[in-house]
């Protein structure tokens, strides 16, 4: 049965997040960072410190592709609590302050992600809001365009694809392009954007940009370690995507193809994304394979159910799930559908 308050309440949510959202990014944009971050309150606090508590972000992130969001969540929002505690109550020179306040806000940004993966997007907004914030204070502005760039993919995934593309070219227009990595990020988040506005010449030059990124020198100072998920086959993922979108089946296939050949079993999430679109292309084109799109869809559904927990991912499968429903008369359809009932029932 429908529910007209719940609808209303969904619409007024998704009206003030167009604003909200591209406020921030702007006043973001044009914020200069404090002048000093020093503190002289309680015990002295070495870089040392800082040092350990990034290593323990790293493996947050890493701990993320393996397990969803779903069981990460609250070892984030804990190490967070200690990272503003520290904030708070230690003292610091500038240099470590903005250290401490940049290893807050990417905090912030993987809090906002696993919110948003797990679909809870009120949270997620405030999360990536306050991690601009933060990045603001660290002086940190690739920090920040990678913040606005998951804000432009939760905004498509809420159809708001007009704040999705502002959001996205905020980002890229705000970074000094000093990592090819970053850069090559912050493109494909424009490809993904254009894409769900159906912009096809803007979408392939941003993903021709993200690609040519690939063969630029590596960055002279290093590349953020939060940038270390993007390669190859993620970027052959996200083009993926966006041919999906678009309705292109034989190039989005070639480069979904391209991404399950070239990943490694670091990225199990991802696998179960990319195995779910896959299978959807081989229903939607002209001559569907139907045993080809439930052999991966299987393999999706068995990833998602046993291995990692992704509201974001199940919504594909479901997305697919509604592709095969003018064959459900066929018995493996039907069987198929029966499999991924509960999960798309979560």
């Amino acid at each position: 049965m429908n529910d007209p308050e719940g609808m209303m309440h969904r619409r007024m949510f998704l009206t003030l997040l167009g604003s909200a959202l591209t406020s921030p990014a702007h006043e973001w944009m044009i914020a200069q960072p404090p002048q000093d971050m020093a503190s002289t309150t309680g015990r002295l606090l070495s870089g040392d410190v800082v040092e350990h508590l990034d290593a323990v972000t790293a493996s947050l992130r890493r701990m993320d592709d393996h397990l969803g969001s779903g069981q990460t969540l609250g070892l984030v929002r804990q190490h967070l609590r200690t990272v503003v505690g520290v904030l708070r109550e230690r003292s610091y020179t500038d240099t470590v302050g903005r250290r401490l306040h940049g290893t807050a806000g990417e905090l912030l940004r993987l809090a906002g992600w696993l919110s948003f993966d797990d679909g809870h997007h009120t949270q997620a907004q405030r999360f990536f809001i306050a991690g601009l914030y933060q990045a603001n204070a660290a002086g940190d502005r690739g920090l920040g365009a990678n913040i606005l760039g998951f804000m432009s993919c939760q905004a498509k995934d809420l159809g708001q694809l007009r704040q999705a593309v502002t959001l996205a070219e905020t980002a890229r227009a705000s970074y000094p392009a000093t990592s090819p990595k970053v850069g090559a990020i912050l493109d494909l988040r424009a490809a993904e954007a254009y894409a769900n506005n159906r912009s096809v010449t803007d979408t392939r030059r941003a993903l021709d940009r993200a690609f040519d990124k690939f063969t630029d020198s590596p960055a002279e100072h290093g590349d953020p370690d939060w940038s270390y998920w993007i390669n190859e086959a993620q970027a052959h993922a996200q083009a993926g995507y966006c041919f999906v979108k678009l309705e292109d089946w034989p190039r989005a296939r070639d480069h979904l193809r391209a991404a399950l050949r070239l990943q490694n079993n670091e990225y199990t999430r991802e696998g179960a994304l990319r195995h779910a679109l896959l299978a959807t292309t081989y229903v939607q084109q002209e001559q569907p394979e139907l045993d080809k799109a439930l052999a991966l869809g299987s393999q999706a559904v068995h990833t998602l159910t046993g291995q990692v927990t992704s509201t974001r991912c199940i919504k594909h499968v479901r997305n697919l799930v509604g592709a095969l429903t003018p064959y459900r008369r066929t018995p493996a359809v039907r069987r198929f559908c029966q499999d991924a009932r509960d999960l798309v029932a979560s």
